[in-house]
């Protein structure tokens, strides 16, 4: 059993209440890391032009680059495959920052430490959802085992597209239902 998101981009819009609900869970207040970010881009050219929304935290991929990369298992997988981080173990070298392809990871300069979505482990033990997954007003993320994910949202669902690094690399556990712009290859990234 795989745990991880499943994201339908046609459903988002963009708006980044997942993100600012995650910097709230996480106490971010300030400018900095983002555990869950919303990446918009552009597609195509007059008069063939489209634009997305990514969103994006941390894949808890099968074969994690952070994990292999962290020199005190301060990163590492937990009992259900979920990705977290342990603050006491952490010597703050950044190298599960350098070596993510999807910049999970990130510094809090404040807390001087390594921040990571753990997919609200607490909340979901409490029976609750994600705060991401609670708070998007369009319902277009959810969080549970891939397969049961799968099952409900159809065949078409992907974990690599052509603005994402190749998912060989560490085999997220992420699904994405594309919209048409996101599998366009004439992307370019806007900032909103």
């Amino acid at each position: 059993m795989a745990m991880g998101f499943y994201v339908d981009m046609a459903r988002c819009i963009g708006c980044r209440t997942c993100q600012v609900a995650c910097k709230d869970r996480h106490d971010l207040h300030e400018a900095g890391p983002r555990p869950r970010r919303v990446e918009t881009f552009e597609a195509g050219s007059y008069p063939e032009v489209a634009m997305f929304h990514h969103v994006m935290s941390c894949n808890h991929c099968t074969d994690p680059a952070c994990v292999k990369g962290c020199p005190t298992a301060a990163m590492h997988k937990d009992d259900e495959g979920i990705v977290v981080h342990d603050d006491s173990k952490c010597v703050v070298c950044r190298n599960c920052i350098n070596v993510c392809p999807y910049g999970a990871p990130q510094y809090d300069e404040i807390a001087k430490m390594i921040v990571k979505c753990d997919s609200c482990k607490d909340l979901r033990a409490a029976g609750k959802p994600p705060v991401c997954v609670a708070a998007c007003p369009m319902r277009a993320i959810e969080f549970g085992d891939l397969d049961e994910l799968r099952a409900k949202h159809g065949s078409d669902l992907v974990n690599e597209l052509p603005y994402l690094p190749t998912a060989s690399w560490t085999h997220p556990n992420v699904l994405y239902k594309p919209n048409a712009a996101a599998k366009r290859e004439d992307f370019v990234s806007v900032v909103l």
